[in-house]
């Protein structure tokens, strides 16, 4: 046990965190054009909440998954933010002959 909570508290913040997960993946299945806010902030939180269950109950390969899962969809995010901030592109316009 890496972090002082009740067993309980934890499986229920790995549940949850295990369903943020699977609806962020039924999400980018079902959505032909997913909001990346959604996506990657599911994600996210999915893999924190994970990753505080595991404190508790401590598997250090799932772990490693949960920590890299986060650092992904953290990516995610930021690359998300900083897309939103650039201009959309000009259409190309074509000439007629």
């Amino acid at each position: 046990m890496i972090l002082d909570l009740p067993e309980s508290l934890s499986n229920i913040l790995g549940f949850i965190g295990t369903a943020c997960c699977i609806l962020a993946y039924a999400y980018i299945t079902y959505e032909d054009e997913p909001n990346r806010y959604l996506q990657h902030g599911l994600n996210f939180a999915g893999a924190l909440l994970l990753l505080i269950s595991l404190m508790v109950n401590v598997n250090l390969p799932s772990i490693a998954m949960e920590a890299l899962w986060a650092v992904i969809a953290g990516w995610g995010l930021v690359k998300a933010m900083l897309s939103r901030r650039k201009p959309p592109a000009a259409p190309e316009r074509t000439t007629l002959h």
